[in-house]
């Protein structure tokens, strides 16, 4: 147990093993109940808190300058933040970036998400590596009365991911249309005006910025809800398929995407493309398996090397699941590994007749490196190819 001898403390992070971690909380109050998760990228908090594949998950940032460009409305990766809660080392300091609207804290505030500041981030990290991710139940109260018994119940009642199907939750509600491309200085986000390639993305939980990558390579993108049949993705007429990033237990998600992503791959001969859980959903539907990592992989520094090239992309991850690379089959080749821990970020079929591939990091980044941007642009190529 820690505790700050300097104030009363006004936060608590407790853990289903009975550890509790003290501090000063900011943004909303009351308690959130997740798994907790450590972030090592050194931007990009807002981008992260509204990542929707941080459903059902509290983010421990291991950088401790975290608040210190403030939020704006342009930095969203959905329209609210989607994780339950933020763990940082320092309080957020008065914001100095001039993008800068809000403030982190009035900002989570307003909807509703609780943070704790003050933490021995590190040793919090620690734990998470040699433990696996644990169940937490974090709570904010301004008078400090914590009723330590009750939270440590609730992160060990918590379920965890295994067997939840996030998707459904935080998918679109109806189809749209998307043609707003990348940032670009000075204009900012413009729009595509010439779109050579009609896309169809499934949204299991689509960032923003990875359509604005479909159309800044050219794409005229319609989303659709991850419970999308087959016949109407093809009702669209789409040149290729997307399947997006999101949370929970690929398994789960697949018991109703699978089965529309093999109809798709047995009934055409369109190029598809996947990404996080679109990847894992492909995967799936190719004949391999998932399986839960011990910590998973969240940040912007992740070395992957290209198994095809060499190449060794530095890229931005965010994944608690995994595909097992020891069962996919044998038209299915291994594109892209993981050099922390060797482990699968990348598929592709093995056909000269079609593009079917994908990718377990984040192309578009956001934040992050942009190394493997050009994976959108040979979707593109792939769909002029055909015709």
């Amino acid at each position: 147990m820690t505790a700050r001898a300097d104030q009363t403390p006004t936060a608590c992070l407790a853990l289903a093993d009975g550890t509790v971690f003290y501090g000063t909380g900011f943004g909303a109050t009351g308690i959130r109940v997740a798994e907790l998760c450590f972030n090592t990228a050194m931007t990009g908090y807002q981008e992260i808190m509204t990542d929707p594949s941080y459903a059902g998950q509290v983010v421990t940032f291991t950088f401790p300058h975290i608040g210190n460009v403030g939020v704006n409305p342009e930095d969203d990766e959905t329209g609210d933040p989607v994780a339950e809660g933020m763990v940082v080392k320092w309080m957020p300091t008065e914001p100095s970036n001039w993008r800068a609207v809000q403030e982190l804290s009035d900002w989570l505030a307003a909807r509703g998400r609780i943070a704790i500041g003050g933490i021995d981030t590190r040793r919090l990290t620690r734990a998470i590596r040699q433990q696996g991710a644990p169940h937490v139940a974090l709570a904010h109260d301004p008078d400090g009365n914590f009723d330590i018994e009750a939270l440590v119940a609730k992160a060990r009642a918590f379920k965890g991911l295994m067997g939840l199907d996030l998707a459904k939750e935080v998918t679109c509600s109806q189809s749209y249309r998307w043609d707003e491309m990348r940032w670009a200085w000075p204009e900012g986000y413009a729009r595509q005006q010439a779109p050579k390639h009609k896309v169809v993305a499934v949204d299991y939980g689509a960032k923003r910025n990875i359509l604005r990558c479909l159309a800044s390579a050219g794409c005229d993108v319609t989303v659709l809800p991850a419970t999308a049949t087959a016949e109407e993705v093809m009702a669209h007429n789409p040149d290729g398929i997307f399947l997006s990033n999101g949370p929970g237990d690929p398994a789960a998600t697949g018991e109703y995407a699978v089965p529309m992503i093999k109809t798709l791959l047995d009934e055409t001969d369109l190029p598809m493309f996947g990404i996080c859980l679109g990847h894992q959903m492909l995967a799936l539907a190719l004949g391999g398996r998932t399986i839960k990592m011990n910590h998973g992989h969240h940040g912007a520094n992740h070395p992957v090397k290209d198994m095809q090239s060499g190449k060794v992309e530095i890229t931005s991850m965010n994944h608690g699941f995994a595909v097992d690379a020891a069962t996919l089959p044998e038209n299915v080749v291994q594109t892209h590994v993981s050099l922390f821990d060797g482990s699968n970020c990348g598929i592709a079929l093995n056909s000269d007749v079609r593009k079917v591939y994908s990718v377990q990091h984040h192309p578009e980044a956001s934040p992050g490196p942009q190394d493997s941007f050009y994976l959108f642009e040979q979707f593109a190529e792939a769909m002029a190819a055909r015709g």
